[in-house]
């Protein structure tokens, strides 16, 4: 057995409800039936303004999410290439999930991407901005979901495609912790799919925020586990 698989996961994350529950069972990842489901990693959530240009209020927001883009760069897409680099070397299914619409003025998109605020969100299908990032972007023969609303399983043919594969373990990351990634996970969980969700492979706004969400879906949508933790189960 992997010194891996004697991590923390099995008592980490969780929350009132799980307080004192029976330690889950190891996954049983069989070949041909999971698959590496990575949820957003965008062009548009990585962009950021020149500082020098903002106001007061514009550099105040900006230090705000300064973490988050450490985060990503410095933890969040190292790990989903991890990832990706031993899915890809084993032959094993990788499916990529994006938010865009396929309209040019969003008239497409679910209530949840239009309503006013930050989460209203124009993504044209084929602009620069609602592609998949460099770092982290598909080969030719993976999977590629385009989804109009925040879940990858209701905003497209996720659940058919991964029906299809004959998968029944899903492995999550992406962003954002607590909104599309949290939505995806809860669908999945909904249509039958076990789903391990790769902690140190997705981020929220803040630390608090991704911290919490793993909390509130731990032990009963998914199990949260590392990405050193994850690959210590892979067969």
């Amino acid at each position: 057995m992997s010194s891996a698989r004697h991590g923390s996961w099995k008592t980490a994350f969780r929350s009132l409800y799980y307080q004192g529950a029976q330690e889950p069972e190891d996954p049983q990842l069989e070949p041909g039936k999971f698959a590496l489901l990575v949820i957003d990693v965008q062009n548009y959530f990585l962009l950021r303004p020149e500082f020098d240009t903002l106001d007061a209020a514009g550099r105040a927001l900006y230090e705000a999410w300064t973490p988050f883009h450490e985060r990503m760069h410095g933890t969040v897409i190292p790990n989903i290439q991890r990832l990706l680099e031993r899915f890809r070397h084993d032959g094993r299914e990788v499916v990529h999930a994006r938010i865009a619409c396929h309209t040019g003025d969003g008239r497409d998109r679910s209530l949840v991407q239009r309503l006013p605020g930050w989460n209203n969100i124009l993504l044209p299908k084929d602009h620069w901005e609602s592609q998949i990032v460099a770092e982290v972007a598909p080969l030719p023969d993976e999977i590629v979901v385009t989804k109009t609303t925040d879940s990858a399983v209701t905003g497209s043919n996720l659940r058919l495609i991964l029906n299809n594969l004959g998968i029944s373990y899903v492995i999550g990351c992406g962003i954002f912790t607590d909104q599309c990634v949290s939505s995806t996970v809860r669908t999945l969980a909904d249509e039958g799919f076990r789903v391990l969700l790769v902690e140190d492979a997705c981020a929220a706004a803040s630390d608090s925020l991704h911290r919490h969400e793993l909390e509130i879906l731990n032990m009963i949508y998914c199990h949260v586990m590392s990405t050193e933790e994850l690959i210590g189960y892979l067969p």
